[in-house]
């Protein structure tokens, strides 16, 4: 099944395997370099996942998470990233990039203006101190960041985007209650007011792009901490997701960030990724432990999703297919 061919979109992809969005910081002050081409080159060439999901990059100065990150906040970063597309193309994959901002979680160039839903700290990065609650000009306009960064991916030869709200970043900061208390529109009353900049995000997005172009959304979709957001949340919110155009859902955590510590097994968001996917028609991909061909297999076939992320091991090996 790993290597059945799967429609995203617009998008035809040769196999299900995809190499998740992981930060290397191989960057030049957020630049493309030749290590960064040559890191994602190699697992294009040996490991031959259908998708890769570039590492996050950050879509303005205010949204960046760290000195290393990726980005694609200036038209400047287009030809570094257009040789990092044409890279990957000549290996194999296809290519899309990772819109994101930090939110709470950013080291932005004027430390102490970090932004979020509300003047809660990040769960996973409480010494970034509180941040100011963002008003909803500032939401307007970073939604509009979001979309210019989608230009500059086309622009540079990816074939999609995916929008970025996993892993206690900003976007993820309205979805979670931990995170969100207001109590206007964009407040945690309903799930459609938690998902108001996600859907005013899409549609910007979606605008700059045109109809043809997939767009992905990364969900951290459970938080699997006391108050926070639940996998059936998860479900609720998807089904929004995708009545708002999204090519693919791609499922991670929330405010636990990317592992569960109580779950080591392959596929740990499985439990939360199977709900989805038996809501919903939108193709949905998992990723979370998963080591071996097998891990991957199984996976598929027991209904957990439409696509597997293989993230640490291809992070780690180039040559993970080989060795696996």
């Amino acid at each position: 099944m790993l290597n059945n061919a799967i429609q995203i979109g617009s998008l035809t992809l040769k196999n299900r395997l995809v190499m998740p969005p992981m930060a290397t910081g191989k960057t030049d002050d957020g630049f493309v370099t030749d290590d960064l081409i040559a890191y994602y080159r190699d697992r294009a060439q040996f490991s031959a996942p259908g998708l890769i999901i570039l590492e996050h990059a950050f879509i303005s100065p205010a949204g960046r998470a760290n000195a290393g990150q990726l980005s694609i906040a200036a038209d400047a970063c287009i030809a570094g990233l257009s040789r990092l597309v044409q890279a990957i193309h000549e290996a194999g994959s296809a290519v899309i990039a990772q819109l994101n901002h930090a939110g709470a979680s950013a080291e932005p160039e004027t430390p102490g203006v970090n932004l979020s839903a509300s003047a809660v700290p990040s769960p996973r990065k409480q010494e970034a101190g509180t941040p100011r609650e963002m008003t909803a000009e500032e939401i307007h306009e970073t939604a509009a960041d979001f979309a210019s960064a989608a230009k500059r991916a086309i622009a540079a030869g990816c074939e999609g985007v995916e929008i970025h709200s996993a892993h206690s970043y900003l976007l993820n900061q309205f979805y979670s209650p931990l995170t969100n208390k207001r109590t206007d529109e964009y407040g945690v009353q309903t799930m459609e007011n938690r998902l108001r900049f996600h859907l005013e995000a899409i549609a910007a997005v979606r605008e700059a792009v045109g109809p043809n172009v997939p767009i992905a959304l990364r969900l951290g979709g459970a938080d699997y901490l006391s108050g926070g957001s639940t996998e059936e949340d998860a479900v609720e919110a998807c089904k929004m997701i995708e009545a708002a155009g999204i090519d693919l859902i791609d499922l991670s955590g929330g405010m636990c960030g990317f592992v569960r510590s109580d779950h080591p097994e392959p596929g740990y968001f499985g439990s939360m990724s199977e709900k989805v996917k038996a809501a919903v028609h939108t193709p949905v991909l998992v990723t979370g432990g998963v080591k071996t061909i097998a891990d991957a297999e199984k996976l598929l076939a027991d209904g957990k999703a439409d696509l597997i992320g293989v993230g640490r091991a291809l992070y780690r090996d180039a040559h993970w297919l080989e060795h696996a």
